[in-house]
């Protein structure tokens, strides 16, 4: 049985993204069990060099969403960079998440 370019990517991108979000869930929870500001998670970066939360989330999504788009031959999708709130990074997923479901397997063998 040969893979396809479909089932090396999208399925593995749409759990990547469920873990994305999974581990916002927890880290917001963190958040408001410590009562800490959820902008001290979101603006905070593990390293100096490193983005902070917020850009790392808009990177994944625009990585998996540009690669589905360009394997299956379709109009990248534009999502502006303005989430600042695990709810809205959230949104981000589950929109990117929507979009890989609409990329048809046969599109992108």
């Amino acid at each position: 049985m040969s893979l396809s370019m479909y089932r090396a990517s999208i399925p593995v991108f749409v759990r990547q993204l469920g873990n994305l979000s999974a581990i916002l869930k927890k880290a917001e929870t963190h958040a408001t069990a410590k009562k800490i500001e959820p902008e001290v998670f979101i603006n905070s970066r593990l390293a100096p060099d490193m983005f902070a939360l917020a850009r790392q989330v808009q990177i994944a999504t625009d990585g998996v969403k540009g690669c589905a788009a360009r394997l299956a031959g379709l109009e990248v999708p534009s999502y502006p960079d303005t989430e600042k709130t695990f709810p809205e990074l959230q949104a981000r997923i589950t929109k990117t998440v929507e979009f890989l479901k609409t990329v048809n397997a046969a599109l992108s063998a």
